[in-house]
């Protein structure tokens, strides 16, 4: 009886003016990652140092490919890093937070033992600058269910936990410009085919220490929240008719 062939992975990190954060969330990911992975990287115009301490890394580690974006935003800043990833398994990466240690192989193994699923979610640990629990769950404060509909009224997808199978990037790009992040219309796509599964590990601690591009709670108007949820829709829908006519 053959082994299984273990899946190849690409880490797909978004950065900028991270200099206070990098290095330790790159010394979390480094050791996790086999000699045919990859660590990509995309710079949204760092000012701090950020690019030179990624020039550093990428000279000790040919595993690590970095690029500058040229996409407005963290959307297309991870759109970007998204694009230039060439392995099996796609994980979402922030750079100011920092991997539990066995991240990838719990999350590596649910797709090997569930190949129909192609978006898997693990839980965080919410801490502030110093490491110390804010939060103990992020899957607790979101009430996080699966499907489609329920997501879509109440996101629990988050990228910082997020991993997804190479196929969808057929789908999922190019992301439009008018979708609320990124991580949503993953989720989305991948949900309205009941391929997402949220695990319970805590496998992220997520760090918030006031200098974050994205938000935990959205602090959009009733009327906002309702008219990204209605533009999702459609977006969705059209996207994944459209890729149906091209199959």
């Amino acid at each position: 009886m053959h082994k299984k062939q273990e899946l190849s992975v690409s880490v797909c990190m978004a950065s900028f003016n991270g200099q206070a954060f990098i290095e330790a969330q790159i010394n979390s990911i480094l050791p996790q990652l086999n000699k045919h992975d990859e660590l990509v990287i995309s710079d949204n115009s760092s000012t701090d140092g950020t690019w030179e301490i990624l020039q550093k890394y990428q000279r000790k580690d040919n595993r690590i490919r970095l690029f500058k974006n040229d996409h407005p935003g963290v959307i297309g800043n991870f759109e970007n890093a998204i694009a230039e990833s060439q392995k099996e398994l796609i994980f979402l990466c922030d750079q100011d937070d920092v991997w539990q240690p066995n991240k990838i192989s719990v999350m590596k193994n649910y797709f090997q033992s569930h190949p129909q699923i192609t978006v898997v979610v693990s839980d965080l640990i919410i801490v502030d600058n110093d490491f110390q629990t804010l939060i103990p769950s992020y899957q607790a404060l979101r009430h996080t269910k699966p499907g489609f509909w329920h997501n879509l009224l109440r996101s629990s997808y988050i990228g910082a936990g997020m991993a997804f199978r190479k196929e969808l990037k057929a789908v999922i790009l190019p992301i439009p410009t008018n979708v609320p992040m990124h991580d949503m219309w993953i989720g989305l796509i991948a949900d309205h085919q009941k391929g997402v599964a949220f695990i319970p590990e805590k496998l992220v601690f997520y760090r918030r220490h006031g200098l974050n591009t994205t938000e935990i709670q959205t602090t959009a108007s009733k009327w906002q929240q309702f008219k990204w949820r209605w533009v999702a829709w459609r977006l969705v829908k059209k996207r994944i008719t459209e890729n149906k006519k091209n199959t």
